[in-house]
């Protein structure tokens, strides 16, 4: 096995990890979390937050990482320009996840602590809108790795 397949596997784990942890919550989660009272629909975010965020973290260390790597392997004015624009792309994915991880996010588990539900609700509607991007971000990224693999 070669470094590069390793790198791939990692960077692709990385990939599914965080993009299917967004399509589950966006999609299927929200919706039946919004069955819920607030109080509880508030903290059973927090706890699902709470274990999804680090694995994000993680997930996204990875993507960075080994996609940079490879890249460097392959000398950055040898690239795929396609591979320029997903690295674009990721950067700005992970700028909008540290802008969860430092804004709403916070607020979202301090507003639970206190039971203060209306601020709660003010965090958690400005993550979504925040993973909503980075899900059509990500959407965009894989549809560039795919079509830059097809020319």
């Amino acid at each position: 096995m070669k470094v590069h397949h390793l790198l791939l596997f990692l960077h692709l784990a990385g990939v599914i990890v965080w993009m299917g942890g967004m399509v589950f919550a966006h999609l299927c989660l929200r919706p039946a979390a919004l069955e819920l009272p607030p109080a509880q629909r508030l903290s059973l975010w927090r706890a699902v937050f709470g274990r999804f965020f680090p694995l994000v973290a993680a997930a996204v260390g990875t993507i960075l990482l080994t996609g940079f790597a490879m890249l460097a392997d392959v000398g950055f004015a040898q690239a795929p320009r396609t591979w320029h624009v997903m690295a674009l792309l990721g950067t700005v994915m992970a700028g909008v996840f540290a802008s969860i991880w430092f804004g709403p996010w916070p607020r979202l588990r301090q507003a639970v602590a206190e039971e203060s539900w209306a601020r709660g609700a003010e965090a958690l509607a400005t993550i979504r809108q925040r993973v909503g991007l980075n899900l059509v971000l990500g959407t965009l990224t894989v549809t560039v790795a795919i079509l830059g693999l097809a020319l």
